[in-house]
Parts: structure tokens; sequence; C-alpha cells
């Protein structure tokens, strides 16, 4: 199992190991009974300033 999404990400550094599915189950139980906490964060264009100081960067 490789990460490949946020939520997989998320649960590989808690861990500081790609888990098992056990563990990866656990994780995502966690992460999705606080889903209402934890997504709007994903959504850096929602972030108040995020898009302004993304704007400024020069590439």
């Amino acid at each position: 199992m490789y990460p490949g999404s946020a939520e997989r990400v998320t649960i590989c550094v808690r861990l500081g190991l790609i888990p098992t599915r056990e563990e990866y189950m656990a994780g995502i139980g966690a992460i999705n009974a606080n889903g209402r906490k934890i997504h709007p964060h994903l959504n850096l264009d929602k972030i108040p300033g995020h898009v302004e100081v993304a704007e400024s960067v020069e590439t």
C-alpha cells in the first residue's frame, strides 16, 4: 500500500510508517468521524489570506 490520498498520507505521518490495513481503517475512521473539522482545512482556497499570499509568490 502506497500513500495516495491526503488521508492516507496523514495516517502514514501520524504512525511514522505505512499502515497495515487495520491501522489504516482505524485511522480513516477517526478522520471520517471528524471530517467536518478536518476537510475544510484541505481547501486552501477557503483559508482567509491564503489565495492572496499564494498569488504573490513568484515562480
